[in-house]
């Protein structure tokens, strides 16, 4: 029963982040180019929500504590890379792509856990 209920979040993750096209943060308080330009852009502003959707999903795994702060040590490395593209959309995507491949294979370990049990 856990394993359907994880698998239906997962799905229901990456059936949202590939319908959005707004970024996971308010835009009005976008103050930093780095949230500018993901407001500003709307490729990039796909790629936050769907990465919004996956973390949304990847976090609700069990871990022990251990890696449960790798996985916050994750996201908060993820922030200040993409702090420090600033408006580069180049550097912008690169940093959303890699942490979307991040995500999706910590999802897909934690799925494989949770059919191991």
């Amino acid at each position: 029963m856990m394993r359907l209920k994880l698998a239906a979040l997962a799905l229901v993750a990456m059936a949202i982040a590939t319908q959005a096209d707004a970024a996971s943060f308010d835009c009005s308080k976008a103050r930093m180019p780095d949230e500018k330009a993901v407001c500003g852009h709307p490729g990039l502003s796909e790629l936050d929500t769907q990465m919004a959707a996956l973390w949304y999903s990847y976090k609700r795994f069990p871990f022990l504590m251990g890696a449960n702060g790798v996985r916050w040590d994750d996201a908060h490395r993820f922030l200040a890379d993409r702090r420090q593209c600033g408006a580069n959309v180049a550097c912008l995507r690169r940093v959303y792509q890699a942490r979307i491949s991040a995500l999706k294979a910590g999802i897909r370990w934690g799925m494989q856990n949770y059919t191991r049990q």
